[in-house]
Formats: C-alpha cells, structure tokens, sequence
C-alpha cells in the first residue's frame, strides 16, 4: 500500500512549517505545448488553471515560478506570479532527453521544489531530473491512466524518480500501485486539481438573466459522451419526471458523439420533451449564471481525473447529484454535500434528486459554498499546495 497524506489546512505543524521556510521557491513546469500555437497572453485567458493554480500557491506565501513549454519566448509577471514560455516539451521541435533551455532556467531559478503537471513525460521528467538533482519533485496527476504495455518500463522510470505524486483522490493511486508503477516508498498526496473563481448569486436574478426555470432546475456542464454517460441521466430524468413534474434540465456541452442518441431519446418519451433543453456550447461566463440559477448540477461520469464543472458548481453553492467515482467522492467530501448515485443506475438517480428535491434550497446551497471555501478555495488549495511542498521538503531532510 503506497503512503498517503492529505494535506491538513489547519494542522499544528503548519504554523512551524512556515516559520521555517518563510518564502518557499517552487517551480511549476508544465511540458504540453499548447496543439494550436496561441501566444502567451493568450494562454493566461484560455487556461484558467494554469494560472489558478500558481495564484493560489502565491496567496499561499509561495513564491511561484510557472514554467511552461511554449513555441514562443516570453517572460511574463501576473498578479505576483513569474510566467516562464519556453520551447521545450511534448510538441516543440527539440532534442529528446536534452533539457535546453528549460535546464538552463532552472539552474538561474534555483526553486526549491519541482511541480510538474501530468504523469506521461517520463523522458523529459528523467532528463529534468538529471539536470536538477536533490531537489524534491512532485507529480500532478490529470486523468492519466496506466500505460500500455510497450510503455511500462519508461513510466516506470519517470515516476520513479518522483518525492511524491498527487491525485484528486488518493484512490487513483491504486490502478498505478496495482500495475507497479508506483513503488511503495513514493508518497501519494491527495489534492485538488484546481480550484474556482465562481461565486454564489441571487437565484431569481440569475433565471431573469438565463431565462431558464424549473422546479427543481437542473443543470449538465459535460460533453455529451460515453464516459460522461447522458443517456443513462435520460433515463433517471424520465423515471423522476412524475414524481417531479416541474423539473427542468439544461445541458452544456462541448463535444457530442452522442448528440444524435441523446435527441431520439429525448424524441421518443413525453416526459423528456419540453422538459430537456441541449444549450450546447455556452461562454464560461454565461455558465456562472446557470449555476446561479440551478437548483441541483447533475453529471454522469464513469471517470474523471478531477471534475472542474463540479467544482465550479460549488463554488457557486449549487448542490451536486453526481456519481460516485473517486475524484467526486473526494471533492464532495464523500457525499457530505449534495448525493452520490451510482454509475449507469438511472434508478439511484431518481433516489437521490427525489431525496433532495425535499431539502430546503437555502440550506444545502449554503452547505455547498461552506464545503468549498474549507476545501477547494483558492485559500484551501494554496494551503494544501504548500503543506505537499513543505513536506516534501521535510521528507528529503530525513
């Protein structure tokens, strides 16, 4: 069984923690290049949690050092965060198992503590590390899976060389463990992949704004694909309609393999047409007004690495009915918030919207947002960030 840990916000060693490193130096290094070549301005806007991530570590009291691969050049400072594009990594046009330009920034950097996003760059975390030694480096699990077969030994080496991996949840660890991946000595963190600048609203506002109503509301923020699983949704919504017969539905989407299937089912039921409404793409701002304007957000997943839509949702006080997989379970605190359901049981969906739908709305919204601030704010995650890199840290004294 690997060693696990997640970070206490408020345990007694952290206030120890910080007297001792008073302005911790990090270095979070992403090596995917962006597939369509946008500028670094650019990217700040389009990947939010690029820079959620670093901005909560800084509130933190880190000291942040963003690294990313970039086919442009461009040294950057936002909001207290030191922005680094560099054409290194997965995509860009250099030597493999040289680290160019990414070592000699590293070597002017000097940070304490390496963070890098994503478990499947093995040969470039081999060649980071022989360019860094004795400095502790974490890896940021996001929805990585075992590899395949022609693959293992690489993986293996890469997250051998790991002081320590993070998951959503540390039950994501298990699949790695289990194919051995990760060896027993590695130290797994348990940690939320980002957080979310969403915040609650006035419900009726938000409806007189969207135009949507509903009694209960509820709202879908996923593609329309096998893992997010809408058709089984369908079949819970239609099971729950009788019993509910002023509940609404909203889906947002981006990718849909699935659209086809899921306008015939809708089509072919009474009490799924009028009832489901497919918005479709939908700007990330008009989002935060659904959420305001939603009584329960609702998805399907089979699997997710973290689950941003949800996050987004509590950050806006809206009370999740969603499966019950590990990065759910983790990020709702096992269900204490909104319901859990099990994947493909369209039966205990209807269970849980019926056993919500009696709850009062003001209660359990406010739950919501508690649950969030305490555990996946901007001050929660910068919290857990720095008691992961402190303890890396203390762990490599040892």
């Amino acid at each position: 069984m690997v060693e696990a840990l997640h970070p206490s916000v408020g345990s007694a060693s952290f206030g120890s923690l910080m007297h001792r490193w008073p302005k911790l130096h990090v270095a979070q290094i992403s090596f995917f290049a962006d597939p369509q070549g946008r500028a670094p301005e650019q990217l700040l806007l389009d990947w939010p949690t690029l820079v959620d991530v670093a901005e909560a570590a800084s509130r933190a009291g880190i000291r942040v050092s963003v690294v990313q691969a970039c086919k442009s050049s461009q040294h950057l400072i936002r909001n207290g965060v030191s922005y680094h594009f560099l054409p290194f990594g997965r995509g860009i046009a250099t030597v493999r198992g040289t680290a160019g330009p990414l070592a000699e920034l590293l070597r002017k950097l000097a940070p304490e503590v390496l963070h890098v996003q994503g478990l499947g760059f093995a040969h470039d975390v081999l060649s980071l590390v022989a360019h860094t030694t004795g400095i502790p480096l974490l890896l940021q699990d996001h929805a990585n899976r075992p590899p395949r077969p022609w693959r293992r030994r690489i993986w293996r080496r890469g997250l051998a060389v790991a002081s320590g991996i993070s998951f959503c949840s540390k039950q994501q660890a298990q699949a790695f463990v289990t194919a051995g991946h990760i060896q027993p000595r590695t130290k797994v963190y348990e940690i939320p992949e980002s957080t979310s600048r969403f915040t609650p609203g006035n419900k009726e506002e938000a409806r007189r704004a969207t135009g949507v109503e509903g009694s209960p509301l509820l709202l879908w923020v996923g593609h329309l694909d096998a893992n997010k699983d809408p058709l089984t949704m369908l079949e819970g919504i239609s099971k729950v309609a009788p019993a509910l017969p002023e509940l609404q539905v909203y889906c947002c989407f981006g990718t849909a393999p699935l659209l086809h299937a899921v306008q015939r089912r809708i089509a072919v039921d009474p009490l799924l047409r009028g009832r489901v409404h497919l918005l479709g793409p939908v700007p990330h701002e008009r989002i935060e007004q659904l959420m305001r304007a939603a009584d329960f957000f609702v998805l399907g997943s089979h699997r997710e690495g973290s689950g941003y839509s949800l996050i987004e949702a509590l950050a806006c006080g809206l009370p999740p009915v969603v499966t019950d997989i590990p990065s759910f379970r983790s990020l709702t605190g096992a269900g204490i918030v909104g319901a859990l359901w099990q994947c493909g049981d369209p039966r205990e969906l209807c269970h849980a919207l019926l056993s919500l739908a009696t709850k009062p709305q003001p209660t359990i919204r406010e739950a919501a947002r508690a649950h969030f601030d305490a555990e996946l704010s901007f001050t929660a995650l910068g919290q857990k960030l720095l008691a992961t890199y402190q303890d890396l840290l203390q762990r490599q004294q040892i």
